[in-house]
């Protein structure tokens, strides 16, 4: 593959990851969730794996209707190859269960760094790491030091 047509599909890489935060994250539009990732798509996060569309999309939902308002926004984003690397944050406020977490009415942003693996113009793989003690801290759950 040539400089050109490699730089290309980078970008291509790249939409195809704004699009995602567009119109899964942000929009909670579920059914653009089969046009961009394959059927086996695997979230690995630091203690656990999510697997298939199904179990994502039920992800999305717990997330949406925990934190009605939650916004997506991305920070950087890098690319090479079949890899694109994102920075991004979100704000929301905790209106519903939580990880067992009850509503507490805070408004909370927390960070990520997501790196996703596209093969064939679909997302097969991602890897993410949240603060999740950050928005644990945010949430009251954790003492703030």
């Amino acid at each position: 593959m040539n400089n050109k047509m490699r730089n290309e599909a980078i970008e291509r890489n790249k939409k195809l990851l704004r699009k995602a935060v567009d119109e899964i994250w942000n929009k909670g539009n579920y059914n653009t969730l089969k046009e961009m990732v394959s059927d086996d798509f695997v979230i690995r996060f630091p203690r656990e794996e999510l697997r298939g569309v199904e179990n994502i999309k039920q992800f999305y939902t717990h997330l949406r209707n925990a934190f009605p308002d939650i916004h997506f926004t991305i920070i950087d984003q890098v690319a090479e190859d079949d890899k694109v690397v994102t920075h991004w944050s979100a704000s929301g406020t905790h209106r519903g269960e939580f990880k067992g977490i009850p509503a507490t009415g805070k408004k909370v942003t927390f960070t990520a760094m997501d790196i996703d693996k596209v093969t064939n113009g679909k997302f097969v793989e991602c890897w993410t790491n949240m603060d999740e003690l950050g928005l644990m801290q945010q949430l009251g759950v954790i003492p703030q030091k």
